[in-house]
């Protein structure tokens, strides 16, 4: 594990401090600004919206100006729309600070591709270790996400607004630190194509369970945890709380990024993932028996957990379906995949909870995790027939 791999975990951990403090406060500051009570996770839903948005952009960056270059261009739009979102708490505009998220989203979809670019910092033989290294960065994000929503929620007259603030600051410090990383050079292309069309790669059954499990395992990770301040806030329990449960939900998302590389390599990306799965159920059960502090806290932990065994699994199983030429507009594909379910659950979660109920919310996130199960054993039952089918013949 080289220097580069390090320093490309502390942005990762950035990162993760950027999005774990906009979960913790987005949700909260949409609900005391927003028109309506539902709409109050709209900026937490504008901001996976604008990371959707942005993915073919993204992809085109990535091409023309490199990893660095693509990744400090993402910094320099987290700062700004850092400050933007500063501004709309202050004189309580709610659909500015949508916006400015939607804008934000763009810094996401660019860091979304941390993890890709871990495994080209690293010799074959150890793919799937970089990845998980870079993605247990996010434990940086873990413990200075909540504390940091916490220890700035008051410092101006406008709750949140210091935080905010304090977002443009680790963007300055990520821009440094990325400064630093030394990343490949880009692969040439060998032909006017570079490589396959994007369909014919899409269309490979590996490249459609790695993006189902990706994109529908982040879906149910972010359905919940989108919600969760505002089901506590509903429950009456004190932002303090919320900022305790949020601690230990993204301990659990990153911490297992030490060996879930270990275990991927010995046991194979579908069982690690399917432990994923009953991980999510665990989850669900324990938030449907109660919601006093410590089922809160615990079912998060567990939803972490899930989530970075599904989420490093599907990463690992996507590797092998496209080559270093379709690289850009696969990944592109990848990120799509997974934003455009993000936005589906961001909206749905401020929906279900204001509406519904915590209770139906996490009844709701069985479909998803159903549906992730289904394409996992479709999968593993494909690849057990084709080699007996082959030895038959």
């Amino acid at each position: 594990m080289n220097r580069n791999l390090w320093l490309l975990a502390i942005c990762q951990g950035l990162l993760l401090t950027n999005n774990v403090t906009f979960i913790a406060i987005n949700g909260l500051v949409g609900l005391s600004i927003a028109p309506r009570g539902w709409m109050a996770t709209l900026p937490v839903m504008s901001y996976v919206i604008g990371g959707a948005l942005s993915t073919g952009l993204v992809a085109r960056t990535q091409q023309r100006l490199g990893r660095r270059g693509s990744f400090q261009t993402g910094l320099a739009v987290a700062l700004v729309s850092a400050l933007l979102c500063c501004y709309a708490a202050a004189t309580k505009n709610f659909w500015l600070l949508c916006f400015a998220t939607v804008v934000a989203g763009y810094y996401n979809a660019n860091a979304g591709l941390y993890r890709f670019a871990a495994a080209e910092l690293a010799a074959p033989a150890w793919r799937e270790k970089a990845v998980s290294v870079v993605m247990a960065g996010g434990l940086i994000g873990a413990v200075a996400g909540p504390n940091l929503a916490t220890a700035t929620r008051e410092v101006f007259a406008v709750p949140f607004a210091g935080a905010y603030i304090a977002l443009a600051a680790v963007a300055l410090l990520s821009m440094a630190v990325m400064h630093f990383i030394e990343f490949p050079a880009a692969p040439t292309r060998t032909g006017l194509a570079g490589g396959r069309p994007l369909g014919e790669i899409m269309r490979q059954p590996v490249f459609i369970v790695a993006a189902a499990a990706g994109a529908l395992g982040y879906g149910v990770m972010n359905l919940l945890m989108a919600a969760t301040p505002i089901a506590m806030q509903i429950c009456s329990l004190p932002f303090s709380d919320a900022a305790l449960v949020l601690e230990w939900h993204v301990i659990g998302m990153f911490a297992p990024g030490f060996f879930t590389g270990h275990l991927i390599r010995r046991f194979g990306a579908l069982p690690v993932m399917g432990v994923g799965l009953v991980l999510n159920l665990g989850c669900i059960a324990i938030a449907l028996s109660g919601v006093e502090l410590h089922h809160f806290v615990v079912a998060l932990c567990l939803l972490g957990v899930g989530w970075n065994f599904l989420f490093t699994g599907s990463t690992t199983l996507s590797l092998t379906t496209y080559t270093a030429e379709e690289r850009d507009r696969a990944q592109g594909a990848l990120n799509f995949c997974v934003f455009a379910t993000l936005a589906v659950t961001s909206f749905a979660s401020g929906v279900l909870v204001t509406t519904q109920g915590w209770r139906l919310l996490n009844l709701g996130s069985l479909v998803p995790v159903v549906l992730t199960g289904a394409a996992l054993v479709w999968l593993a039952r494909r690849r057990t027939v084709r080699p007996a089918t082959e030895s038959a013949g």
